[in-house]
């Protein structure tokens, strides 16, 4: 007996609408926590408003005040510096502690692997305290070390010379684990046979690294910069435990310049501020992406 016309076309109906009802959660959750806040923030950007009372349109005028404020621009090559001092570094360790990681040889791999993510899963504010005992200039553990070879403290956190690099090595400690778990995922996916035939041609284990390994991670490593400088640029949490954005605004980063302006419930002019550097950082990502298009 055959079915009824009507339910075959209901239950082909109720085929191609079950993915779109799967889909619906995430598409009305991403409208409602993302879309939505970022065209406000879009909007609140060309308003003057302290967070209570109507917001008072003034057009351009915030994107014009921060286009011309010294400390905008501070903050900005702040950020770029941090970069330079914690992006390849970072790359360059995670990437020889992946490759150690993946050798089978290696004893107690899982211990080490797990040992290298506590730092990332470790909060923050916690590190980042410790981070002020050692490095302090009078009581640190680092200058402690530093007298017993005869060498005179430094002011880690309080000079404009060794402030960011203090800074930097923070964030590199903390995150780079995350870079190496991701590297060790790029590196499994790399068949044996390729290192095997290498061998046999008597290439060496630098030459392995560098002609085999890194071209073929070329888009984990991509895609670890894009996210490290979206990271660095977003950077507030460590100056603002660490140094509160001093001495004398050296650290004071893309971030926690934003920062100060929602501090003064200046809401518009830190909207036009994070929209600045949404812009900046979506330009440097698409110009890395430009770059690995080029070289494949």
């Amino acid at each position: 007996m055959r079915r009824p016309y009507g339910r075959n076309r209901r239950a082909l109906r109720s085929r191609r609408l079950a993915p779109y009802a799967f889909v619906l959660p995430f598409v009305v959750l991403f409208l409602g926590f993302s879309v939505y806040p970022l065209v406000y923030t879009f909007r609140l950007s060309f308003t003057s408003w302290s967070g209570s009372g109507a917001a008072r349109w003034v057009g351009w005028d915030n994107y014009t005040y921060l286009l011309t404020n010294a400390g905008f621009w501070s903050s900005l090559a702040n950020s770029a510096v941090l970069w330079l001092l914690i992006v390849p570094a970072q790359l360059v360790v995670a990437l020889l502690a992946a490759v150690l990681l993946n050798n089978a040889k290696l004893r107690m791999r899982g211990f080490y692997r797990t040992t290298a993510l506590v730092p990332f899963v470790t909060p923050l504010v916690a590190m980042a305290q410790v981070w002020i005992v050692v490095f302090d200039t009078e009581y640190g553990a680092v200058n402690g070390a530093l007298n017993l070879f005869g060498l005179p403290d430094v002011d880690w956190l309080t000079s404009t010379t060794w402030a960011k690099p203090t800074l930097a090595l923070l964030f590199v400690w903390k995150t780079t684990g995350f870079a190496v778990v991701i590297l060790l995922s790029g590196l499994q996916s790399i068949p044996a046979s390729v290192y095997e035939a290498a061998e046999l041609d008597g290439a060496s284990r630098t030459r392995q690294l560098v002609s085999i390994t890194v071209p073929l991670v070329r888009r984990v490593i991509m895609f670890l910069v894009v996210m490290q400088t979206l990271a660095v640029f977003q950077m507030f949490a460590e100056p603002f435990v660490v140094t509160d954005g001093g001495p004398y605004g050296s650290t004071t980063t893309a971030g926690l310049f934003l920062y100060n302006h929602i501090s003064r419930s200046d809401l518009g002019t830190g909207a036009a501020n994070s929209f600045l550097l949404v812009v900046l950082v979506m330009a440097l990502s698409l110009l890395f992406v430009r770059l690995l298009r080029e070289r494949e």
